[in-house]
């Protein structure tokens, strides 16, 4: 058993480590990889507006001019190019991501407690398993607690099987099968439910019990998302309908003009100019860059519909410890009937305190985990008297129960005795010592002076026995021995972060499980809003839904928390009509995260169920993180609507140039070529410009929009219609001015010009629209785009061969100015009528 525990507290050596990795491989099964190159541009093909490009450029190699049809094609392979690029790019983001969220383990190597990703975990590695986690390899309990375990995942069979630790002649790596009502073996992805342990891993990967079953990440099927489902509807409904009006046009022309060849290349550039294929293309970018950008922010995104519904948060239900605070405990008092005892910062106590301390030790775990019980070992280590016990290890040990918020241990003394220590919320060690009714009260006044002071106050009474301990801890004389006082200080940017969503009209709930006293001290610390008081968890128990929804909208602060109570709030916010994100790190909030709009779990402290539940991961448990990841929610959102707008509006008079000519009885204005340099800049200016916009300076200052708000809805269809009617009025008029003055093609080189010039001009009208210098650093990608079809216009205009294939001839001076300026007002009048707006009632103030 020495020699065990020996092993167990120095774990393999790097060099072992390296040995078994390469003989062994990682700990992973076979994954779905990622999109390569080929996949994407096989799916990129399928698009109907690449067939349609296509086909087109077919067409004109066949019964077109050569050159006209090589130009498509290079045009086509271009456009297509650029798609794969930002699919790529998307791509990229989302494999980083998968990265981040590789499971990861506790593991002891060279004596030293480190946090590792799972897969690399090799055969013989000692890792510490706690409740709410998935074990991630095969192996056998050595140490520490009976366990609890949920197989369901391996054997169908609901009910948790028990674990005891391995005893002598059992290996690790034995040839077990899941499913033993009881014994040491363990296996990977089964969940422990009750108890904390160290575990040695026997098998990993492909070798686990999981692995020969053949379940895999491959199998797993991402969902598309609401957003991405509405868009794909829209654009098989616009798909459909440039279709039919690509028949409708080819069979005008032919009859009108009895031109059936032209007619169908027409038609297919009315199709080409109708179908919005950016929509799909815009929203996997933003949504691939956007869970880039929130995961440098310290916010993982599990499920991508959260970034939409991030932006509209009304309500934050946080958690207190670790996410307001630290979550870094220390010993700030110590009380004992003997005295009271404030303890300095690495500074050991003496006398009653000291051995209070001591056993508090006895009841914490022997590798903690729980800052509590780290605080306690912080100040015990240094000295080395851990009380007189004798073994490195408990005998038995109970774990935090509903019906005891107490951890208590046994340990063997010398003598042949037994040493038991219990520590956890006062009024459960008041009952465990069966305190008079009149002690209670007196120490639980003590108890209200901790708490008021922000400290966390644990209870702790010890027992000592030379009969064998009983199977039920309530049975034994346990003696109450003090009260211990952890202090765990308000994170240092939660006031800020905590006054940014107040302006952005976001409500903060602080919702703990701890002394009512102390949530209202470490609220009014960070800055939280107390004016409502505290709601205790009794209390929400005793209320009614109507009376709950009624407390709810003047309580920010609660205390005495139960899990279920969390899922109550949660079904309260969501019945008034606000957009609920909560916080949560144990197994019973997984219904809570579940339930919420945006379940968010702690990367740090949270456990797996509690992940797997929530559809956001906060790396560093951090309050700043969240509100940070909601002001870039806010900002995607915002990005998006923004580019959306575009591609609608620029659909609008590329579809009108393409059709109204042909209507009118004139000479056609647009060609296949000429929809797919357009599209050489749509493009990515919809996927690259305005997903580097940076939020609105007042972004955070408006409140959250209305929670049945669409992204894409009439009134933004109404705004894109009318920007792009601006657009095409320009062009039309100079076509139309153009045509009565000069050839047909100058006219159609000056209306082409002015369509360029108004497209450019409204997507740089429609990204600022946050404000922002004109030649800020994030806007080069677009000046970039400028200057490119800037010059490939002038390449156009002066290369005979290239305004032959572009049916265009270069326009008089006086006819090229006019183009750019009515280009340039077609496109940006509504900014500028926009930013004169927003100017007015500041002047008038």
């Amino acid at each position: 058993m020495c020699t065990m525990a020996r092993d167990v507290l120095r774990g393999l050596t790097k060099t072992e480590v390296a040995q078994r990795l390469s003989e062994f491989g990682p700990n992973a099964l076979p994954q779905a990889s990622a999109r390569g190159l080929a996949r994407i541009i096989l799916d990129t093909l399928r698009e109907p507006m690449f067939l349609l490009l296509i086909g087109a450029a077919g067409l004109y190699l066949v019964l077109g001019d050569l050159g006209e049809g090589l130009f498509l094609m290079a045009g086509a392979l271009a456009t297509i190019g650029l798609v794969v690029l930002q699919e790529a790019r998307s791509e990229r983001a989302l494999s980083a991501l998968r990265d981040l969220s590789q499971p990861h383990a506790r593991v002891i190597r060279d004596g030293v407690e480190a946090r590792l990703a799972a897969r690399d975990l090799v055969p013989g590695d000692i890792v510490l398993v706690g409740e709410g986690e998935r074990l991630p390899a095969d192996g056998a309990l050595v140490a520490g607690d009976v366990l609890s375990v949920d197989e369901s995942a391996l054997t169908g069979e609901s009910a948790p099987v028990s674990k005891r630790p391995l005893t002598d002649g059992e290996t690790a790596d034995a040839g077990t099968q899941p499913g033993a009502e009881t014994g040491p073996y363990l296996f990977s992805g089964t969940l422990v439910v009750r108890g904390q342990a160290v575990a040695r891993i026997g098998k990993t990967g492909p070798r686990t019990a999981l692995g020969k079953i053949g379940v895999s990440l491959a199998a797993i099927v991402h969902e598309p998302t609401p957003l991405q489902k509405t868009a794909g509807r829209l654009v098989t409904l616009l798909g459909l309908a440039a279709i039919a009006f690509c028949g409708l046009v080819t069979l005008a022309y032919g009859l009108l003009r009895q031109d059936w060849v032209g007619g169908m290349l027409a038609g297919i550039t009315v199709a080409i100019a109708l179908i919005p294929e950016e929509f799909p293309m815009v929203l996997a970018v933003f949504l691939a860059l956007g869970a880039g950008r929130l995961a440098r922010q310290k916010v993982l995104v599990r499920r991508s519909a959260a970034i939409e519904a991030l932006g509209g948060a009304s309500f934050l239900c946080v958690d207190k410890t670790g996410t307001l605070t630290q979550n870094k405990m220390r010993v700030a008092r110590l009380w004992t009937e003997d005295g009271d005892c404030l303890v300095e910062p690495d500074t050991a106590p003496g006398g009653g305190a000291e051995q209070l301390l001591e056993i508090a030790g006895l009841a914490c775990a022997v590798r903690p985990v729980d800052p509590m019980d780290k605080a306690v070992r912080a100040l015990l280590t240094p000295r080395d008297t851990v009380s007189p016990v004798t073994a490195s290890e408990p005998a038995r040990t109970w774990p935090l129960r509903p019906e005891m918020m107490a951890m208590i241990q046994v340990w063997s003394a010398p003598g042949g005795e037994w040493q038991a220590a219990a520590k956890g919320a006062p009024e459960a060690i008041f009952r465990l010592c069966r305190l008079p009714d009149d002690q209670a009260e007196r120490l639980t006044s003590l108890v209200e002076e901790f708490a008021v002071q922000g400290l966390r106050v644990l209870g702790v009474a010890s027992c000592q026995t030379k009969t064998p301990f009983p199977d039920d801890p309530v049975e034994a004389p346990f003696a109450f021995a003090g009260l211990v006082g952890f202090l765990d200080p308000v994170r240092p940017d939660v006031p800020a972060a905590l006054r940014e969503a107040r302006e952005a009209g976001i409500s903060v709930l602080m919702i703990t499980g701890d002394h009512p006293a102390t949530a209202l001290a470490i609220a009014k610390a960070a800055g939280l809003d107390v004016s409502g008081g505290v709601l205790l968890g009794d209390e929400i128990a005793a209320l009614d839904d109507a009376a709950l929804a009624e407390r709810l909208g003047r309580t920010r602060v609660f205390a005495r928390i139960m899990p279920e109570q969390k899922f109550r709030i949660v079904q309260a916010l969501k019945a008034g009509g606000q957009v609920v994100a909560m916080t949560g790190d144990g197994v019973n909030d997984a219904p809570a995260l579940e339930a919420a709009h945006i379940g968010i779990a702690m990367g740090q402290r949270g456990t797996d169920v509690a992940r797997e539940a929530a559809d956001l991961v906060i790396l560093d448990d951090s309050f700043a993180s969240i509100v940070g990841g909601v002001r870039l929610g806010r900002r995607i959102f915002a990005n998006l609507r923004k580019a959306l707008v575009y591609i609608t509006a620029i659909h609008v008079p590329i579809a009108g140039v393409a059709l109204i000519p042909i209507v009118m009885g004139l000479p056609p204005l647009l060609y296949p070529m000429h929809v797919v340099f357009l599209e050489l800049v749509i493009d990515p200016v919809c996927a690259m410009v305005f997903e580097a916009e940076p939020g609105g300076a007042g972004a955070m200052k408006q409140p959250p929009r209305p929670r049945d708000e669409p992204l894409f809805g009439p009134r933004q269809l109404g705004l894109a219609m009318l920007q792009g009617a601006g657009v095409l009025a320009g062009v039309l008029g100079v076509y139309l001015w153009s045509l009565g003055h000069q050839g047909e093609e100058q006219a159609r080189g000056a209306a082409f010009l002015t369509l360029v010039a108004g497209n450019l001009t409204l997507a740089l009208a429609d990204a600022s629209s946050s404000g922002g210098r004109l030649f800020a650093p994030h806007r080069k990608i677009y000046w970039l785009i400028t200057s490119a079809a800037a010059g490939f216009l002038a390449l156009i205009f002066a290369v005979p061969t290239l305004d032959a294939i572009f049916k265009v001839a270069p326009p008089s001076p006086g006819l090229l100015a006019s183009a750019l300026l009515v280009g340039f007002a077609s496109g940006g009048w509504f900014g500028l009528v926009r930013t004169l707006g927003a100017r007015l009632p500041s002047r008038s103030t």
